[in-house]
């Protein structure tokens, strides 16, 4: 039998990502999703952050510096209003400043809010690792792409291609952020390495993903 002092002792365990924003982002994706979008919400974890991507661009008014100091328009008012009811989410407004601010309270860099190709995503980064940046993308060229491969390509062509590697379903939006390089280069160098067959895309232009061969 445990005694008083040992109950009290009993702590709860802190978990990697604060549970509550995670429960916030995929609510959210849920009320403001445009259902008019014949996608899916997307929930993807990888080594360095848990991704949640839902159909539909912000809406007209809604800028993302918005949406961090508070303001919200919800796409879907009836949803909306049905899990605030519910205590689901919050009112309006409220959540994303709240997420910043569990991110920050657990020692998380801040979560990356992303407005690209019809769809919405946010990121919400692991403590592990750092948002990828050019110089280390660059020193992980010849880690992290198979010897047999990266012989065959020039530095541009591998900076993509791990920038692919860490995430099959990035768009190229995100490819020009992480990269520095422009939209059209970046075409060009897609184009280059799948007509070298070390590259295939997999599915529909919103929905699919990279496959590294």
């Amino acid at each position: 039998m445990y005694g008083f002092n040992s109950i009290c002792s009993f702590s709860l365990p802190k978990y990697e990502l604060p549970t509550d924003s995670v429960r916030e982002l995929i609510a959210n994706a849920v009320a403001h999703r445009s259902y008019l979008e014949p996608g899916n919400i997307q929930v993807a974890i990888f080594d360095d952050r848990l991704e949640v991507t839902s159909p539909g661009m912000l809406l007209n008014n809604v800028s993302i510096k918005k949406m961090i100091e508070g303001y919200s328009k919800p796409r879907n008012p009836a949803i909306a209003n049905a899990f605030a009811y519910m205590k689901i989410i919050e009112k309006w407004g409220t959540g994303i400043p709240r997420i910043f601010r569990e991110c920050r309270d657990y020692g998380l860099p801040d979560p990356e809010l992303i407005d690209f190709d019809g769809d919405f995503r946010v990121n919400m980064y692991r403590n592990n690792t750092n948002k990828a940046s050019n110089e280390s993308i660059n020193e992980s060229i010849n880690e992290s792409i198979n010897e047999s491969i990266s012989e065959s390509l020039n530095s541009d062509e591998a900076v993509i291609m791990n920038i692919i590697k860490s995430n099959p379903q990035i768009s190229q939006k995100e490819m020009v952020t992480k990269s520095g390089f422009s939209r059209s280069k970046i075409q060009r160098i897609l184009k280059v390495l799948q007509g070298k067959k070390v590259l295939y895309r997999e599915g529909a232009r919103k929905n699919g993903y990279w496959k590294i061969l």
